[in-house]
């Protein structure tokens, strides 16, 4: 007789974050779960305690999974900026759909209001944050972004992020991941070296254009 074959945990997480994109947080059931899983509830119950159990271990698997991300985003990309600007787009993969951001949100409710999933919500943030402006200052040293602060930087990224995808939410306009493509180069684009060097370029012109009227005068 065969051994019969176990769910990993991971595979299991992943189809809560299924159901959850699908009906949000408060109506999700284990049942729900364990349909998407192929697992009988009562495994669930066995694994993760309760509900509110399986939704902490999701929160704690994304909390854990952020510098995983920026790893596998930096190897993927020759360039920091590009590799940024990927990180960036990672998150509109959970939030395809208008109906998708709200149950998102749903779960924002409760990383806000439950101090055991605020504290993974703010590792998450926290470490999000550190990994924007680690590809913030790679990117400078290679001569893609001029000097800035990138910790301020990394914060407007940050708060960019979320706002463009709740404004896609409601105006639905094309692709949220297009929609934050184009928000991301607003923010960035004056930033990158070649704009800077064109900025300082064009005041060079002005400059000596003054200097020549007043040679005439």
């Amino acid at each position: 007789m065969g051994r019969r074959k176990v769910t990993p945990d991971a595979d299991v997480l992943t189809a809560t974050f299924s159901v959850i994109s699908r009906v949000g947080p408060a109506r999700l059931t284990l049942a729900d779960v364990a349909a998407e899983a192929g697992l009988a509830p009562a495994t669930l119950l066995q694994r993760f305690g309760s509900k509110r159990g399986l939704l902490l271990a999701v929160a704690e698997q994304g909390m854990a999974g952020v510098d995983e991300c920026f790893a596998r985003l930096r190897s993927a990309h020759p360039s920091p900026l590009a590799a940024l600007c990927a990180s960036l787009e990672e998150m509109t993969h959970m939030c395809e759909t208008p109906e998708a951001m709200a149950n998102s949100l749903a779960f924002l409710e409760i990383d806000l209001t439950d101090p055991d999933f605020h504290r993974l919500a703010l590792e998450n943030s926290r470490s999000t944050l550190a990994g924007y402006r680690a590809l913030l200052d790679e990117a400078v040293t290679a001569g893609e972004l001029g000097p800035c602060d990138t910790a301020r930087l990394a914060r407007a990224l940050g708060a960019m992020c979320s706002g463009s995808m709740l404004s896609w939410a409601i105006l639905r306009e094309g692709t949220v991941t297009q929609w934050l493509r184009d928000d991301i180069e607003t923010l960035l684009g004056p930033y990158r070296a070649h704009s800077r060097k064109a900025r300082r370029g064009g005041r060079t012109v002005r400059r000596a254009g003054v200097r020549k009227r007043k040679r005439r005068n």
